[in-house]
């Protein structure tokens, strides 16, 4: 499908609701659900008028490569990362058009390969430490698990530094921030935000706690003046390399904002794609089985390396297949600044348009038996038979996840260390909801038994 294969304007179909009020409930009450009843009743081009503006969701794999590709210039992030800045501030997630551009040429060193390999001596000596913790059959919850393990490796990454003590007033703080999702969907949304009403007064401490944390970094580092080869050392020494000037470096501000969006992206995400991971194996004892295989093959008896990466396969592909079903962020929206025709339709300016990695990850033609766990759908031949698009939980274009060699060697690395030394069964207290907020979250946790390998 391209953007050309309809010449004829065609009428969008699309739920049609008083105000448009009944579908912004919908959204805003359970997502995934409304999403998947749209594909459902209208198929791959949806629409419906809120009021102020209208709503697109493109769930064919040609017309995400369209949004977030091909017209990548004619759009703007959409409403929540929009209200995102009032936390993150002007960071890669939430900033545009050259200012983006030149922050993205900045960090970019910061994930060169070479950088990323030594990173994942930290992510392997971090995990491998965080499970002495760990006691045979005993039921933890691995989501907290995961997420106190990915903000110690960040933050090591990041700041070269241990925040154990301040790691539940940051873990706190991106909490706060995570709930944003249902508050930035809200009509005017915009204006409440000026309003001293509690989701808006959250957000301010929330901000306030980061600050107070992230600046103290900053401002001890530059004090030291020591290049400790982590992010934060790179960021204040980073300038742009088309300029070569030193006035393009970067202020404290500036660098504040990026801190706190690489410890989200590279704390949260990957926290949650782990958790999903665990709990598919869990289920799965068979493929649990395989990966242990696999593993042992790999590696013997000792922990993975940041060198064995292009050995572990078979691990790669069940981190690939559970982030098909439970993709950490399950939709990307935009914002129309430069209108444009595609597929037939005309996009308006201030139309919002939204594609969404959980209904394309589970479309059955993509992906047939679309909520079977099963890895052997990541082999090269059988990979090579889908559109390209199918599949893209790190996004796609010049917003695609800077990060992801990042997330990918910790996702894999740290897989392979737990899952060559524990096995996870599924207890009664696992009690499984999912919760969509910014990223995929389990609702309740996630309480596994863990039980250790003994071969």
């Amino acid at each position: 499908m391209s953007s050309a294969a309809q010449s004829a304007p065609i009428i969008v179909p699309g739920p049609r609701a008083l105000l448009g009020v009944g579908p912004l409930l919908g959204m805003r009450r359970n997502p995934l659900r409304f999403m998947e009843d749209l594909h459902r009743e209208y198929g791959d081009l949806v629409t419906y008028r809120p009021p102020g503006r209208q709503v697109f969701f493109l769930f064919h794999p040609d017309m995400t490569q369209e949004m977030l590709v091909t017209r990548a210039r004619n759009l703007h992030q959409g409403r929540v990362m929009q209200r995102s800045r009032s936390v993150l501030g002007n960071g890669l997630l939430t900033s545009e058009d050259s200012f983006h551009l030149r922050q993205r040429r900045l960090i970019h060193p910061a994930f060169h390969r070479q950088r990323v390999f030594a990173y994942g001596r930290a992510m392997v000596d971090y995990a491998e430490r965080h499970q002495q913790r760990w006691r045979s059959r005993e039921v933890l919850d691995i989501h907290q698990e995961m997420m106190r393990l990915t903000l110690a490796i960040v933050s090591k990454t990041l700041f070269d530094t241990d925040v154990e003590s301040d790691a539940q007033e940051i873990g706190r703080a991106l909490t706060t921030f995570m709930h944003l999702f249902k508050f930035a969907v809200l009509p005017l949304s915009e204006y409440l935000e000026k309003l001293p009403i509690p989701p808006v007064l959250r957000m301010k401490k929330a901000r306030a706690r980061l600050d107070r944390i992230i600046y103290r970094f900053i401002e001890e580092r530059r004090r030291s003046g020591e290049d400790r080869g982590d992010l934060l050392s790179m960021l204040l020494a980073a300038q742009d390399t088309e300029t070569g000037s030193g006035s393009e470096r970067m202020t404290n501000d500036q660098i504040r904002d990026e801190c706190v969006t690489l410890m989200l992206a590279g704390h949260e995400t990957t926290a949650n794609a782990l958790t999903w991971t665990f709990f598919l194996l869990a289920q799965h004892p068979e493929i649990a089985k395989k990966l242990k295989e696999k593993l042992d093959q790999a590696l013997g008896s000792r922990p993975p390396a940041p060198e064995d990466y292009s050995n572990l396969k078979y691990a790669e592909m069940v981190f690939c297949e559970s982030m098909r079903l439970y993709p950490p962020v399950w939709g990307v929206a935009r914002t129309v600044v430069e209108p444009f025709d595609a597929f037939g339709t005309h996009f308006p300016k201030n139309g919002i348009l939204l594609t969404s990695q959980w209904i394309t990850h589970h479309d059955e033609r993509w992906h047939p038996n679309p909520l079977h766990f099963d890895p052997e759908r990541w082999r090269p031949e059988v990979r090579a038979t889908r559109p390209k698009f199918s599949y893209f939980p790190f996004g796609a274009g010049p917003r695609q996840c800077i990060g992801e060699s990042f997330a990918w060697m910790e996702g894999v690395l740290l897989l392979a260390s737990i899952a060559r030394n524990w096995n996870f069964t599924v207890v009664p207290e696992t009690r499984v909801e999912l919760l969509p907020l910014i990223t995929l979250r389990p609702k309740f946790g996630m309480k596994l038994r863990i039980e250790k390998n003994l071969t």
